[in-house]
């Protein structure tokens, strides 16, 4: 999550230091910030640049913290990852530029110069395809990890499984994004997950990862079910701020906070 206040408007600079403590205290071993669940794209390049280094200043020793640099153009998406690389980051990811359906080609010039601008640091291909609006080439993938060397991994949240199988290449480092196929990504090579669920349910991630536990599979499985159809990000908020981790639930308009019912909805499942 971005911690935010002012209606969405700005970034609550009081809020990083509880949430990396409640996700350290959960068991979680780092965070992916200015991801999908973080409300990247709607902030400015300045403001990332903010919310990175806030997050670095915070970190408990070997918290891990990956930078999402992705962004709709390429210069804007090296800025963010040269950054990365120079505030001290632990690894860069970068998803698809939305909206232009690229080709192999464009993807291939974007994806390498992100991860030459933040190298030495490990480089991640995120690939969402419901975000992006397309997959991203799976020879795209390897071709990049033969001519950038620090190219190790891949987050992956499409759905169903099928969707992922394709990219369980041998020798990266591959995080699953749906809670709910964790398990059986897992079980297939991947090394973990990215979630955005242990933004609120840190406990129950870290023991799917951790423990392979069943009943964390359950849980998860369950509260994506419940959670269908209401604004995530504002879900995840509100279930922060009723747990006194967050001052306020405040998302970054497009995006809207929760109807009376939906909070009464949320506050049911996290019970």
């Amino acid at each position: 999550m971005t911690p935010l206040k002012d209606g969405g408007r700005s970034l609550d600079p009081e809020g990083f230091e509880p949430l990396v403590g409640s996700l350290a205290k959960g068991g979680i071993d780092g965070i992916l910030a200015c991801g999908t669940t973080g409300e990247g794209v709607l902030l400015t390049v300045e403001e990332r640049r903010h919310v990175a280094e806030a997050f670095l200043a915070v970190r408990p020793n070997g918290f891990q913290t990956a930078i999402h640099a992705g962004a709709q153009s390429t210069r804007d998406t090296v800025a963010l990852a040269a950054h990365a690389r120079e505030i001290g980051a632990d690894g860069v990811a970068v998803i698809a530029p939305p909206y232009y359906p690229l080709g192999s080609r464009e993807l291939f010039d974007h994806m390498r110069s992100a991860a030459d601008a933040c190298d030495p640091l490990p480089f991640y291909v995120y690939e969402f395809a419901a975000r992006s609006g397309y997959a991203i080439p799976v020879d795209v993938i390897q071709q990049l990890r033969r001519e950038q060397t620090n190219v190790v991994g891949l987050k992956v949240s499409d759905t169903p499984f099928d969707a992922i199988e394709p990219y369980l290449l041998d020798g990266m480092d591959v995080f699953i994004g749906s809670e709910p196929l964790v398990r059986a990504g897992m079980e297939r090579g991947a090394v973990g997950a990215v979630s955005g669920l242990a933004s609120a349910w840190p406990e129950v991630v870290a023991a799917l990862v951790h423990d392979h536990s069943p009943e964390a599979h359950l849980r998860v499985t369950e509260l994506r079910d419940g959670l269908e159809g209401i604004p995530f990000q504002a879900s995840l908020k509100q279930v922060l701020t009723d747990r006194g981790v967050l001052l306020h639930a405040d998302v970054r308009p497009p995006l809207r906070g929760l109807t009376l019912e939906e909070r009464t909805a949320v506050t049911a499942l996290s019970a």
